[in-house]
Parts: C-alpha cells; sequence; structure tokens
C-alpha cells in the first residue's frame, strides 16, 4: 500500500484495499466461518436453559467445543483427496460445497432433536455441527490465504475477522428472534442459510489461482506422507521450533484476562444493563474500528512491526483491568478498559492471524494453517481455562491482572528476539511470498 497523503486521498487509500475482490471474499468467507460457532455457543445454551435442563448439564456442552482443537487430525484430506465428480470444480470449491452442505445438514439435525425429550441425542448433534463447523473453517481457512495476494494477508484478515464477527453475531441474534415467534426448530432451520456465502464466494470466484496441488494420494504411504509432509516441511525451516513455541505461549496472559471480565464486573457490582452497554455495546463498536485500524498497520508498517505493536497493545489491556479492579466501579472505566481490550484485540485478530496464515505453505495450506490455529488456542483452553478461578481466589483481581500482563510479556520478547535474529523472515511459507511458483512441487 502506497504512503498516505493528507486529506481525501488517505483516505481513499486507506479504504481501497477492503473493497477489492479478495477481502471481500474473505469477509463472506468469515461470515460462513462465524455461524456455526454460535449455533453450539450461547444460542445452544439459551435453548437448553429455556427447556429447563440442569445447568450442568449445560455447561457440559462446551466440550462440543474441543472439536475445533482436533481438527488437524484431518485437516490433510482437504488437501490430499480429490473428491468425486464434483472434484472437477477444484479441489478449494469442491470441498467447499460439500462442508457446507454438511454444515446445513448438521444444523438441521440439531434444530429437529428435542432436548427436553433426549439430551443424549442432543449432545451427539452439537458435536455433529462442531465436526462439520470445523471442517467448513479448514476448508474457508486455506481458501482465503490462496486467494489473497500476499500483500493482502492483512486487510484479508481483517475482513474475515469482520465476517466471523458480523455472521455469529448475525445468526445468534436471528436465531433469538425467530425462536420466540416459530420455535427453535425453525429457528435452526433458517440459520441454516448463513453457510451459503462461503458456498457462493466458491462458485463466483472459482478455485483459486495461488492454489497448488499436492502430490495425489493412492496408497497407504502416500497418505502418510499426506499427514506427515505439513510437519516436516514446516519443521525444516529455520527457527520453526522457536516459531511455534511462540504460536503456544503468545495468548495465554490474554486468555487468562479474557475468561474473568464477566466475574470481575459481577463482583464489581454492575448491573445486566451496565455490562450490555460497555462490554457488549462499546466493546463490539471498539472491537471493528480495532480490525479496520489493524488492517492499516499491517500495510503500512508491514508484518514484524505490527504484529509486535498488537501484542504490546494486548498486554497493555490486561493492565488496564488492573487499574479498573484497583480503581472500583466506574462506569467510564469499565468502557475505558473494555473499548481498549476490544480495540487491540481487534488489531491483534488481523496482524497475528495475518502472520499465521503467512506461515503455511501452499502445499499444504488447509492442513497447516488448521496445525497453527489449534496450537494458538489449545493451551488456553486446556491449562488457563481451569486455573483462571482459583488464582483470583488466590490473589485478588489486581494482582491476577497484574500476573496476566507479565505473562503476556514472555510472547512480546520472543517475538523481538526472533525479529533481530531474522527469524520471521526465514520461517514464513510461500503464502507469504509473491513468487508462488516456489511452492510448486510434491509433498514431502
Amino acid at each position: 500500500m502506497t504512503e498516505l497523503a493528507g486529506g481525501t486521498r488517505s483516505w481513499s487509500d486507506a479504504v481501497k484495499p477492503y473493497v477489492q475482490k479478495e477481502p471481500l471474499a474473505a469477509f463472506f468467507l468469515g461470515v460462513s466461518s462465524g455461524f456455526p460457532y454460535a449455533m453450539i455457543g450461547a444460542t445452544l445454551t439459551t435453548r437448553l436453559a429455556q427447556d429447563g435442563i440442569d445447568k450442568k448439564a449445560v455447561t457440559a456442552f462446551t466440550l462440543a467445543f474441543l472439536v475445533y482443537n482436533l481438527k488437524w487430525l484431518w485437516a490433510w484430506m482437504v488437501d490430499g483427496v480429490r473428491l468425486p465428480i464434483i472434484g472437477r470444480l477444484g479441489q478449494r470449491v469442491s470441498w467447499l460445497l460439500l462442508t457446507g452442505v454438511l454444515v446445513m445438514a448438521a444444523v438441521a439435525n440439531l434444530a429437529l432433536v428435542d432436548p427436553a425429550a433426549g439430551l443424549l441425542q442432543t449432545a451427539y448433534a452439537a458435536i455433529l455441527v462442531g465436526a462439520a463447523g470445523a471442517t467448513f473453517d479448514i476448508v474457508i481457512d486455506a481458501y482465503r490465504i490462496e486467494t489473497l495476494k500476499p500483500e493482502q494477508l492483512g486487510v484479508g484478515s481483517g475482513m474475515s475477522q469482520y465476517g466471523w464477527r458480523i455472521g455469529s453475531v448475525a445468526a445468534g441474534a436471528l436465531a433469538l428472534v425467530l425462536a420466540a415467534r416459530i420455535g427453535w426448530h425453525g429457528a435452526y432451520l433458517a440459520c441454516a442459510v448463513f453457510a451459503l456465502p462461503a458456498m457462493l464466494t466458491g462458485l463466483v470466484l472459482g478455485e483459486p489461482e495461488r492454489h497448488r496441488e499436492a502430490a495425489a494420494r493412492r496408497g497407504m504411504g502416500e497418505v502418510w506422507q499426506s499427514i506427515a509432509g505439513p510437519l516436516v516441511e514446516f519443521f525444516r525451516r529455520r527457527g520453526a521450533v522457536l516459531v511455534l513455541c511462540f504460536i503456544l505461549l503468545h495468548k495465554i496472559g490474554d486468555t487468562l484476562a479474557n475468561l474473568t471480565f464477566r466475574l470481575l464486573f459481577d463482583d464489581m457490582g454492575y448491573s445486566n444493563d451496565e455490562i450490555a452497554i460497555y462490554d457488549v455495546g462499546i466493546g463490539f463498536w471498539a472491537y471493528l474500528i480495532g480490525i479496520f485500524v489493524g488492517g492499516i498497520l499491517y500495510a503500512r508498517m508491514g508484518m514484524k512491526r505490527s504484529v509486535l505493536v498488537s501484542l504490546v497493545l494486548m498486554c497493555v489491556s490486561n493492565f488496564s483491568f488492573a487499574a479498573l479492579a484497583a480503581l472500583g466501579k466506574s462506569n467510564w472505566g469499565m468502557a475505558g478498559a473494555i473499548g481498549f481490550e476490544n480495540f487491540a484485540s481487534g488489531i491483534g485478530g488481523v496482524t497475528v492471524v495475518a502472520y499465521f496464515s503467512a506461515l503455511c505453505d501452499l502445499r499444504f495450506t488447509a492442513a497447516q494453517y488448521a496445525l497453527i490455529s489449534a496450537a494458538a488456542s489449545i493451551v488456553g483452553r486446556f491449562l488457563t481455562g481451569t486455573t483462571a478461578g482459583a488464582l483470583i481466589e488466590r490473589f485478588g483481581y489486581v494482582d491476577f491482572y497484574l500476573l496476566t500482563t507479565a505473562l503476556a510479556v514472555p510472547g512480546i520478547l520472543l517475538f523481538w528476539l526472533m525479529m533481530r535474529a531474522g527469524l520471521i523472515d526465514a520461517s514464513i511459507g510461500t503464502a507469504a511470498t509473491a513468487d508462488s511458483d516456489k511452492a510448486g512441487g510434491s509433498a514431502t
């Protein structure tokens, strides 16, 4: 992106990348990616609660989300298995259509079960939505990365984040509105149409120009190579181990903090209306603004510096909640902390996602991004989710948020050291290179 001039031209230059066909495609892909998550998240929780299901059983349904952390186990199929008949449309487009249909079928199945009559069947249905949604995500992420040009990774990641947030919120809101009028069965069936934006995007744009076929899979040896190939290729890069450490560690402090915001607000005496206004309302718009700013920072500052800035901002956002806890109940303080946290998260959602996208080899886009995204969240879901409450009880909110701030520092230092050693440039994959021909060849 060219340097921004003053006046009207600067706004024109800032907005132009967002209306190109590739970032717009990323937006529609994001809309479809976000809705299955909403169907088994707050929407299902509300449905179960309204059906009189016990709270312990309701919270147990969050285990359906663990399927998203396991998607790397079958992501290689999206890269290496050619579908019969519809495979003629292209590897990515055919899988996009298949998984879109599977998601719609899984949501329809969840719509038709009756939680009050069969809770186990509802659990199975929720897990099926999770599995279908995770597979849909694998294809969507690969399609997004291979459709975007290297210089569009930042803006495209931002548009994908916009789409994800809007898709999940819109699907959840539509389900609630329709459930009050036609019941939960009809509400879930109607929400299944949110799979269509990604499917139509694939049909309109066709196969990504930068997609590179992996080797054909015929025997068990070749299948094993398709599974091991993405890992072997990644760990052959200089600095791969440090990059993996960064992926695993960079969100621990942020995850710990985010898990506890509602606990803090409740203990500080905020009403539901105040939480809705400041947490949901201000937070939502601050996040969207952060996404826009993140895209501009990525284009202006480049990948490395923009990621480093976003990591620092997310670290400081944790400190803002320590300040809020020390200050006591304050609507202005809550608005500032929530606004800044969501703004920083929006920027990080663009720059860090763009960096993770840049790590992919175009022969293994689906498998490698599935591995990276799963690794980035698995520590938070399995480790921090079990310790946050105990840490608050032991240290109190102020010291707890100071701890989360400190836990964010190692990720910042590690990334800075990798920048200084040249390991960021050495570790990126062909998704971030203009010469995509370097991605050709068969699987390792």
